[in-house]
C-alpha cells in the first residue's frame, strides 16, 4: 500500500510541475480577414446639430440647426454614382424665455431655382450655418452639392430671416467671405 501511495504522490507532484511550467507563447496574431463592406442601400450623411447664442435686435436668441437624412425625399448621388438619402435641415430661433420666434424645415426644393440641372438631380442639401446677425436680419450660409464628404462640389447660398420672420434665399456670388455681396443676376 505504501508503494501505491508513493506512486500517487510522485504522479501528483509531476502534474503540478508540468502545469506550472511556462508554456511557449507564439508571437503570431490571428485576426479575422477584413470583409469589404458592400453597400446594400443608400448611404446617409451624418446627423449634425448646432446650437448657438446670438445678440440680435436688442435681445438674446438661441439658434438651433439640425441636419437629418430624410428617407421620404428623392435619393441623390455623388460623382461616383453612390446613392444617398437627401437631407432636411430644421432651423429654430428661440427667444431668451425659450419661446419659439421662428421654426422651419428646409429641403433642397427650397433652393432649386438657383441650382443647375445636375445639382437639382444629384445634389443634396449639405448645410445651413449662421453667418452673422445684422440689424434687422439673421444671415445664414447654406449649400447644396455632392453628398460625398470628401467632395468640394457645392453651390453656396445666402438665406436671410428678417425680424418679422420673412425668409429670402439668393445665390451667394461672393468669391470669399470678406468680399462685398453682389446682387443676384437671376442666372
Amino acid at each position: 500500500m505504501n508503494k501505491v501511495q508513493l506512486f500517487l504522490a510522485f504522479a501528483f507532484a509531476g502534474m503540478i510541475f508540468v502545469s506550472c511550467k511556462e508554456k511557449n507563447k507564439s508571437n503570431d496574431i490571428i485576426a479575422p480577414k477584413p470583409v469589404k463592406e458592400v453597400q446594400t442601400g443608400p448611404a446617409s450623411m451624418e446627423v449634425i446639430k448646432q446650437d448657438r447664442e446670438v445678440d440680435w435686435v436688442g435681445s438674446q436668441y438661441r439658434i438651433e440647426i439640425v441636419r437629418t437624412p430624410d428617407k421620404e425625399l428623392a435619393l441623390t448621388k455623388d460623382e461616383a454614382g453612390k446613392k444617398y438619402y437627401d437631407n432636411h435641415i430644421t432651423v429654430k430661433i428661440l427667444r431668451k424665455d425659450g419661446s419659439q420666434f421662428f421654426g422651419r424645415t428646409f429641403t433642397k426644393a427650397d433652393f432649386v431655382s438657383y441650382l443647375d440641372e445636375s445639382t437639382r438631380r444629384d445634389g443634396a442639401l449639405l448645410g445651413i450655418v449662421l453667418d452673422k446677425a445684422e440689424e434687422n436680419q439673421l444671415r445664414f450660409a447654406a449649400s447644396v452639392g455632392s453628398p460625398d464628404v470628401l467632395s468640394d462640389q457645392y453651390i453656396p447660398m445666402l438665406l436671410t430671416i428678417t425680424r418679422m420672420g420673412a425668409v429670402s434665399i439668393v445665390k451667394d456670388n461672393r468669391l470669399d467671405a470678406g468680399a462685398p455681396e453682389e446682387e443676384d443676376e437671376g442666372v
